[in-house]
């Protein structure tokens, strides 16, 4: 019994207590934040004018089309009102008591632990404190969905996530993308990314700064139920189309001025006393016949003595030459240019069958040149460069002999200035003492022979290049014209 008192206690507190009518009188208690209406059944349709009450405690309706009275407690209290006809005749009086309800302890405590969170209200609804509104961070939700576990038995919550949202993260993320070619747009709680964008690299970081602001699933009580299945497509639509490649602009025009500079010098002395003589013999039998002389066999022996006078030869001689030659070009940036200049040297062959045959041996300057500007807005100009030189030597009973002399670098020049880029020194010197000339008695009768041949050869190569970046191929025309006195 006792039980049966003390929960009769625990819901007066919740729920607005009308008791019977007794001698004309009816009490009420109720309680603030829970109207409560209240039917007359022997209500007149003119009322009297006495509606004396506190009305700081309670607010009172009348409807005498609907016979009811309604009743919206303010503030605690008490307070009597007599519901009077016309006649001034009573029908009924109220007796009303007004308590504060625990509901309002409640929402008072769930308003401090959520107060700070924009577009909520905290409401006391049928016998319950409700949370409604929109937010617009996805951890704000989190945050009700724990208070309101505190208070499952007389809290609830139906909050749910502002459309203002999605627009003000589809905001951000546009504004972190930071092409204004890339837009976002928010529906369904999915973002779709559309415009164009400059590469597939850029395509694909819009694509990751979107997925970063994507926030949180929200489960809704649907949906957690069964109720509700939501399709799984991904939260960020990639609809981004790749800006096509502007047409390659041509290439810069590049003039390419190269110096060869080649110096050389020969020294060259030789002696040499020759007395080598040397004895040919020549003999022979003659058969003679016929006419007035006998006929018969007649020998004769003859000889003939060469290089019979001693030889005395002596020379010496100064060599200096400097060999100047000078090539321009105009290339386009990036491309080679190639400056050729060569001489095929013939020469006769003879094969294992003893047939002869001709070739040709080359001689010259043969150069490759590659420039390539820096950047757009300097000036400086990168070159690889190949160049070899060959050079006559001399010749030989198996051919022309020459000289193989090779660079190879990569350097950056300043436009019109001029760069020494490589130097090829050699010092070559001989000596021979006692040599036979060619065409020497290989058995002279007497050898007084004596000779000394001394010989030094020195050269020295440079190159140096000039690179000018030029507006036009056609810069530079007129001074060619002036010079050869070319007319329109």
């Amino acid at each position: 019994m006792g039980r049966i008192i003390g929960i009769f206690i625990l819901l007066s507190c919740l729920i607005p207590v009308s008791l019977p009518a007794k001698d004309g009188k009816k009490s009420m208690v109720l309680t603030v934040g829970l109207p409560i209406e209240d039917t007359v059944e022997n209500m007149p349709q003119a009322l009297g004018d006495d509606l004396n009450y506190n009305r700081n405690v309670v607010r009172i309706s009348v409807a005498p089309t609907l016979k009811a009275v309604r009743f919206e407690p303010i503030a605690p209290g008490a307070t009597n009102f007599i519901l009077r006809d016309d006649k001034g005749k009573k029908i009924i009086e109220y007796v009303i008591t007004v308590r504060k309800s625990n509901l309002e302890k409640v929402a008072s405590e769930i308003k401090g632990l959520l107060g700070d969170i924009e577009g909520i209200q905290i409401k006391i609804v049928n016998n319950k404190v409700v949370i409604d509104g929109e937010i617009l961070l996805p951890r704000d939700m989190n945050r009700i969905y724990s208070v309101t576990a505190q208070f499952s038995d007389v809290a609830s919550s139906i909050v749910t996530m502002s459309p203002l949202a999605q627009k003000k993260i589809a905001e951000m993320i546009e504004k972190d993308v930071g092409n204004p070619e890339i837009h976002v747009r928010a529906v369904n709680e999915k973002f779709i990314l559309e415009g164009v964008a400059s590469s597939e690299a850029e395509k694909q970081k819009a694509e990751i700064i979107a997925k970063t602001y994507v926030p949180d699933v929200i489960v809704e009580a649907a949906e957690s139920a069964g109720l509700l299945k939501k399709r799984k497509i991904d939260s960020v639509i990639n609809l981004l189309t790749i800006k096509a490649s502007p047409e390659a602009q041509p290439g810069k025009i590049i003039k390419i001025i190269v110096h060869y500079v080649e110096l050389q010098k020969d020294y060259e002395r030789g002696f040499r006393f020759q007395w080598t003589p040397s004895l040919k013999e020549d003999s022979g039998v003659n058969f003679s016949s016929g006419g007035q002389s006998n006929g018969g066999i007649v020998g004769a022996i003859t000889g003939t003595i060469s290089d019979l006078l001693p030889k005395l030869n002596f020379a010496k001689a100064h060599g200096h030459a400097r060999v100047l030659q000078s090539s321009s070009l105009i290339v386009q940036d990036g491309s080679p240019g190639i400056i050729k200049s060569v001489t095929r040297i013939p020469y006769t062959v003879q094969n294992q069958y003893g047939q002869l045959s001709t070739n040709f041996e080359e001689a010259g300057i043969d150069t490759n040149i590659t420039p390539s500007i820096v950047s757009a807005k300097s000036d400086s100009i990168g070159l690889t460069i190949t160049f070899s030189l060959k050079s006559l030597i001399g010749q030989t009973e198996k051919g022309p002999l020459v000289s193989n002399k090779s660079i190879q670098t990569k350097v950056t020049v300043r436009s019109s200035q001029s760069a020494a880029i490589g130097g090829l020194v050699s010092n070559d010197s001989s000596m021979a003492y006692n040599r036979l000339p060619r065409g020497a008695s290989e058995n002279p009768i007497i050898s007084l022979y004596a000779s000394k041949q001394f010989q030094r050869n020195q050269s020295q190569f440079v190159v140096f290049i000039t690179p000018i970046i030029m507006n036009s191929a056609s810069d530079g025309s007129e001074d060619v014209k002036k010079k050869f006195r070319l007319k329109e």
